[in-house]
């Protein structure tokens, strides 16, 4: 059985994330504990809100550092909607620096006629990286957003699937090798959502050395 811990620094409708990933088949584990996030076998940063709050809770739990050093050690790692900015160096929305885990900015979607602000409701995803693990067996890549702001990184080619809002086509998923992150929510994508998180505990399973136990 997996073991995901979910970072809580006030920002997330962490029971929503976890129920998706029990539903999913792994074990969750609510906590700020840099502790508990080394010993879990994969860790989930949920998020909802502004940019720097987040970046402010975060820092105020000890938890920057040690979560770079999470991604780093090359654990399995999801970011979902705000979890997925605070990778990004900074933001248009707040004046903090970034985990800068990812290069690139988070920018504010451009008004244009017609155009609604916040982006809110249903989208089709663009698979760029289609062959990415979070993708496997979707039965449709419809999926609900809630935002104003997106990712924009430096290099393109860790850009996972985007999406069209208006005449903006944005990153709507980021993916380089443990590190996952989507500008969605999949805990409210329905079928699509459940096998994405499905696949992420699938990929936590993998990771895991052969007869671990927990």
């Amino acid at each position: 059985m997996a073991t995901i811990a979910v970072i809580d620094y006030d920002m997330g409708n962490l029971h929503s994330a976890c129920k998706g990933l029990e539903q999913a088949g792994a074990t969750t584990h609510i906590t700020d504990s840099a502790k508990d996030l080394e010993q879990a076998d994969g860790v989930v940063l949920p998020g909802v809100g502004a940019f720097d709050p987040a970046i402010q809770h975060l820092r105020s739990r000890d938890l920057i550092q040690p979560i770079r050093d999470i991604i780093a050690s090359g654990k399995p790692f999801l970011g979902i909607c705000l979890g997925l900015q605070i990778l990004l160096e900074g933001s248009e929305e707040g004046s903090e620096e970034g985990l800068g885990v990812v290069s690139g900015m988070v920018r504010r979607f451009r008004p244009e006629p017609g155009l609604t602000i916040p982006h809110m409701g249903w989208n089709q995803l663009d698979l760029t990286q289609p062959q990415a693990p979070l993708w496997k067996e979707l039965p449709n890549s419809w999926v609900y957003f809630v935002h104003s702001f997106y990712a924009d990184p430096i290099d393109p080619s860790v850009t996972a699937a985007t999406i069209t809002h208006g005449s903006q086509t944005v990153t709507a998923s980021i993916v380089q090798g443990n590190l996952m992150a989507v500008q969605f929510h999949p805990e409210k994508s329905s079928a699509a959502g459940l096998q994405i998180l499905s696949n992420f505990v699938s990929f936590v399973r993998e990771q895991q050395p052969v007869g671990a136990a927990h």
